[in-house]
């Protein structure tokens, strides 16, 4: 296992909030080396005990169950330089007295910055194997500059020893996809169009841009959350089968998937794609503020899109992705709906008002199962058989401990297992679709919808989002 980070950015957000309190769980754990460091790496002209104190807090207020003996031994394996991204010799002077040890380097940082910061890396020798880059997705803004990111570091260190993060990876319930998919007859036998109506994928968020201006006036929800999340939940639940569960396995099937995607094209954009931007409204009883860009920005707060996988799996089967900022709650879920049935033989209800099967999946907040069936239980006890929607719930308790998916990560690329984490390929075949979607959308003059905080998206969502959704927006709507 290698025992040595260098984690950059380490002042930002995601560092404080989730990297170190992951590493501080891990070694608390006793899951890290025994002589395992780490070095802080930012632009800020912090000493490392002034880094320390700062960091300090943030730890306690993450992990409040964390013992101060435990805050102490990860404090005491830190220290701190200041350091310009933009200069590789500036890089290299921060990390080469420690290159001697097996090495990871975190770029918790924006894209922009990892060509340079991978150059001073590679002269100060962090980059020479066995030692290790972990990179932040997304890997650049569009197809031009991740190719331009991916050639640029493929010549500084070799692919297998550079691991893409995309966090979701991580998780316990989006890994239990797999599981639930390749585990159960039940139901790989009906995977596939035979037998599946549509699938929806959501990702909500409750939260507005809220402190991310800068990065999302430039990116929006398509390349924020569509490019990354949601196509690698789209991955999981489409591929075929894969030969093992060998990281490469894995990796090849997931890309058979995006090369499989029908690009969006203007003329269709109108009809399988919604864009949008949140104004004023409400949520859980609290205002919220409409999201104004910088001007010039085209920068979206919400995506609807229905994509195509061009397979014979897959044909004719829409898959809805859908996600946005400012929504009612903040959740996670997959839900399949099967076709109906082939021959309908009950009065109540007639075959037009039949509920086909529908299993969802919720990955967060909670972690459930949902499989809706019709049945006759809750129908009179005498008479014509009157069929009813049934729902059954499977959900398992998962504590209060459950992992950061940092976490997880983390000890993969210390230990080079590559399974959750993304290759270039990968990278590749995602923004060739994502620009796809871009390109329609200018190409068809889609125009920017306006939504109110707290509502599901604009009036044209529907369509995209799941079921259970639209059925609980129009009951509060009256309708």
């Amino acid at each position: 296992m290698h025992d040595t980070l260098f984690l950059f950015g380490a002042t930002g957000d995601l560092a404080q909030r989730y990297l170190f309190p992951s590493l501080l769980r891990l070694l608390g754990d006793g899951l890290l080396p025994e002589d395992f460091r780490v070095r802080a790496l930012a632009l800020s002209p912090h000493d490392t005990d002034k880094f320390r104190d700062l960091l300090r807090p943030r730890l306690e207020q993450a992990m409040p169950q964390a013992s101060q003996g435990d805050i102490n031994n990860l404090l005491a394996r830190i220290d701190y330089r200041s350091v310009d991204l933009r200069n590789a010799e500036s890089v290299a002077e921060s990390v080469k007295d420690l290159v001697h040890r097996r090495c990871v380097s975190y770029l918790a940082i924006p894209p922009g910055l990892y060509i340079s910061t991978c150059e001073g890396l590679a002269l100060g020798g962090a980059l020479t194997a066995p030692n290790r880059l972990m990179l932040e997705k997304p890997i650049g803004s569009d197809t031009d500059s991740a190719e331009e990111i991916l050639q640029s570091i493929g010549k500084l260190v070799d692919e297998d020893r550079v691991f893409r993060l995309d966090h979701y990876l991580g998780k316990a319930p989006v890994q239990n996809l797999m599981a639930l998919r390749f585990g159960n007859t039940l139901l790989e036998a009906v995977w596939n169009r035979n037998f599946i109506e549509s699938v929806h994928i959501l990702v909500a968020e409750s939260d507005g841009v809220d402190g991310r201006d800068s990065y999302y006036s430039r990116s929006g929800a398509l390349r924020d959350m569509v490019q990354s999340h949601i196509l690698q939940l789209l991955c999981l639940v489409a591929m075929e089968p894969p030969a093992s569960l060998e990281a490469d396995r894995i990796r090849d099937e997931k890309v058979k998937v995006l090369r499989a995607l029908r690009p969006l094209d203007a003329k269709h954009a109108a009809k399988d794609s919604v864009r949008g931007r949140y104004t004023a409204g409400t949520i859980n009883g609290q205002p919220a503020q409409a999201y104004q860009p910088p001007e010039g920005s085209e920068a979206e707060t919400f995506v609807g899109v229905t994509a195509h996988i061009d397979n014979w799996r897959w044909a004719g089967v829409p898959f809805h992705l859908v996600t946005g900022k400012r929504l009612p709650e903040r959740t996670t879920r997959i839900e399949v709906n099967l076709k109906p049935v082939t021959h309908w033989l009950f009065e109540r209800p007639d075959r037009k008002h039949a509920q086909p099967n529908r299993l969802t999946f919720q990955l967060q907040p909670q972690e459930n199962i949902q499989l809706g069936l019709m049945s006759s239980l809750a129908g009179p006890e005498w008479g014509a058989l009157e069929l009813q929607p049934l729902e059954l719930e499977l959900s398992v308790p998962t504590g209060l401990h459950r992992r950061i998916a940092y976490e997880r990560l983390f000890l993969d690329a210390f230990n080079g297992n590559h399974a959750l984490f993304v290759r270039d390929d990968e990278v590749r075949a995602a923004w060739a679709w994502i620009d796809s979607v871009s390109d329609a959308w200018k190409a068809g003059d889609l125009p920017m919808e306006p939504y109110p905080a707290g509502s599901w998206g604009p009036s044209q969502a529907h369509q995209f989002l799941p079921a259970a959704i639209v059925a609980e927006n129009r009951t509060e709507s009256g309708l």
